[in-house]
């Protein structure tokens, strides 16, 4: 990789691509540097040809203990880009507020706190490790859920979320009924095996087309943001999209002659990618974010 970061790792092994938030000793808490630092991640991994699936992970005992208001109370100029950017729906720290097309996996463990739960609602796919606890600690510190919790039911019963945002600190939720509720896919014990088990995850997603999953992401997001007829008939652009493109010949070629598809590159210049990007009205907002 070619960029130098100061709080992340971002790396490629093959097809995927790990963003790993690097701050264990302040509990993966985002900071100034870790905000400005996360849009030209995510951007570097999207953009890599090598790379087909993206996964969040995070270094020490916990994935994110949401934002590091200590060190934001020291830096008065990162404190007000930040208010800026939450005034103007203008942050960008998860996969989805800066519009990633590949697939992306959060592979957690440990706290889940406050804004950490960005990553948790914006990841594609989640799986965690049995030692998870997810805390919205906002109420408990006199400030309102609101980006990360709404994101959230979307995906979600709004009770299960409701439920969480109201507890605040006072009920973390754990891995086991996480996985009830289907905030996370799957649960892996013990926890020493979550990145084994990212990696197998996302090398198997890695053997798809890259364009068919771009399309379907693009496809399934938008029926969460719009309603359903509206999403369906949008939906019908993807799919027609498609037609044509070189892996719809050569992924039935490759099951019929019982090999690995060699899939063509993920090409945002194609006519394909221009005709899909023409019809679709954005993959997502820029939503702010108010931490604990």
């Amino acid at each position: 990789m070619s960029e130098e970061y100061q709080t992340l790792r971002v790396t490629h092994d093959g097809p995927v691509g790990w963003l790993e938030l690097n701050r264990p000793r302040a509990g993966n808490a985002m900071d100034g540097v870790m905000f400005e630092e996360l849009p030209r991640a995510w951007a570097e991994l999207d953009s890599d040809p090598a790379v087909r699936v993206i996964v969040n992970v995070a270094a020490g005992r916990d994935f994110c203990t949401g934002l590091d208001v200590v060190q934001l109370n020291r830096d008065p100029a990162a404190l007000r880009e930040q208010s800026r950017r939450t005034k103007r729906s203008e942050l960008r720290i998860t996969a989805w507020h800066c519009g990633v097309v590949k697939p992306v996996i959060a592979a957690l463990q440990g706290r889940v706190v406050g804004g950490g739960l960005h990553f948790v609602a914006d990841a594609d796919v989640v799986i965690a490790a049995s030692d998870v606890r997810f805390i919205d600690s906002h109420v408990s510190v006199g400030q309102a859920t609101a980006f990360e919790g709404i994101a959230l039911a979307r995906k979600l019963a709004a009770e299960t979320v409701m439920r969480l945002a109201l507890a605040g600190r006072h009920e973390p939720l754990g891995a086991a009924r996480a996985h009830q509720l289907g905030m996370v896919s799957e649960v892996v014990d013990p926890p020493e095996d979550l990145r084994e088990r990212a990696a197998a995850l996302a090398a198997t997603i890695a053997r798809n087309s890259p364009a068919a999953m771009a399309a379907t992401k693009r496809a399934l997001y938008r029926a969460l943001e719009a309603g359903l007829t509206e999403a369906c008939r949008a939906a019908a652009a993807d799919l027609v999209g498609l037609w044509g493109h070189p892996d719809q010949v050569e992924g039935p070629a490759a099951f019929v002659e019982k090999r690995a598809a060699h899939w063509a590159p993920l090409d945002r210049d194609s006519e394909h990618e221009k005709v899909l990007a023409s019809r679709t009205p954005g993959h997502a907002p820029n939503l702010p974010v108010t931490e604990a």
